[in-house]
């Protein structure tokens, strides 16, 4: 079997098991564990690999395959710079074949080359109103990635995007189950204090949430506690 036919089967059984921890409903961590780690095995001139998530500006490094991604990306975040923040809020793929004379990001490239990294990619994943996230590939050598590279993490990127939203949705999803069964309970202490229906409990609810300026399940929440 040739190299090119290596590297082809590696490529299919490494998408076969990402979709398999997607199609298995593993932990999230497991998922973006394995599209790192397949990263630096599939793409030429990658060495490391991580998932930066940004939330209400903090930083969060995710999987990366070595400690020191966690100091660059919170590098970026004190430089308000760097080609992982730039994926995130602004294209969907950034490419940096030399950080040694990138201006874009001459604090971030500083840091980068000091840690010996030199070239990075950078594939968006997701925005949200309150941030984002990027799958950000990096390498020891100055090069320009070629297009089967470039393929190959977006394809990493698109199944890591897949198991953040579904993993977003599935949390919103218990979160809602979890309000209701609050309010719930809150409805039914309504109902025994006050010798009232359901239905006017819960405009008691909804009376108490609207005058205060809180949320429904915050004032659920406070008649439970109270009880």
């Amino acid at each position: 079997m040739t190299s090119r036919e290596d590297h082809d089967t590696f490529l299919r059984t490494a998408m076969h098991d990402i979709a398999d921890h997607l199609s298995r409903h593993d932990d999230i961590g497991d998922t973006l564990a394995s599209v790192t780690a397949s990263a630096v095995e599939l793409i030429d001139g990658i060495d490391y690999a991580d998932v930066l998530m940004i939330t209400d500006g903090e930083f969060r490094s995710v999987k990366p395959t070595t400690p020191m991604l966690s100091e660059l990306d919170q590098l970026q975040q004190q430089a308000g710079e760097g080609p992982c923040l730039e994926a995130v809020v602004t294209d969907s793929i950034i490419r940096c074949p030399d950080l040694s004379s990138d201006e874009r990001w001459p604090r971030f490239a500083a840091g980068a080359v000091e840690r010996g990294v030199y070239s990075m990619l950078s594939f968006q994943l997701y925005t949200t109103d309150n941030g984002g996230g990027a799958l950000n590939l990096f390498g020891r050598k100055r090069q320009t990635f070629d297009t089967a590279s470039e393929t190959v993490g977006a394809m990493l990127a698109t199944q890591a995007a897949i198991a953040i939203i579904a993993s977003n949705r599935h949390t919103q999803f218990e979160s809602a189950l979890a309000s209701r069964d609050l309010i719930g309970q809150a409805k039914g202490i309504l109902m025994e204090r006050f010798s009232i229906d359901s239905v006017a409990a819960f405009n008691m609810l909804r009376t108490l949430s609207q005058t205060s300026n809180e949320k429904l399940w915050h004032i659920a929440q406070r008649v439970v506690d109270s009880r």
